[in-house]
């Protein structure tokens, strides 16, 4: 794991690959609880009978659940222990080339992108590419954007 404690540390690691997480199992809880959480109960998610004879065999993770994974993937690959505030900005990109079995097991390739100087300190682009073990498409396919607010 990476930490950084300067935003100078920051802006000399732009462009760069940050690290691969540890792979994580997408089981039918997980996929259940984030149903529960969002609402969203569509049965290709939760209702596996119906899955079996659907288009995938089986359920599926909700995009948006891998996507909400990132920010556990990131503290796995990194720490920014910068000296002051930390603010998810929002998303440049995401896509969801493939879809994410259930007990599937996924990992993400981290790199960060661009790091912008702004008044108040940097702005760090975060690249995520999520892999699905044994599928060559990834799940996801995503670029955060954080502020890093001068202490």
């Amino acid at each position: 794991m990476r930490i950084f404690t300067t935003l100078d540390e920051v802006a000399q690691s732009a462009e760069t690959e940050i690290g691969t997480t540890d792979w994580l199992v997408v089981d039918q809880e997980r996929i259940n609880l984030f149903a529960d959480a969002t609402g969203d109960h569509q049965w290709i998610h939760v209702d596996e009978e119906r899955a079996r004879t659907g288009p995938f065999g089986a359920t599926i993770a909700h995009g948006f659940l891998t996507l909400s994974l990132l920010p556990l993937f990131n503290t796995e690959c990194f720490a920014l222990e910068t000296p002051g505030a930390r603010l998810n900005y929002g998303l440049n990109k995401v896509r969801f080339p493939h879809p994410v079995p259930v007990d599937s097991r996924l990992r993400s390739h981290v790199s960060f992108g661009a790091v912008t100087d702004l008044p108040t300190g940097k702005q760090l682009v975060i690249k995520h590419t999520v892999e699905i073990d044994g599928i060559d498409k990834p799940a996801c396919v995503a670029e955060l954007v954080v502020l890093l607010l001068a202490g």
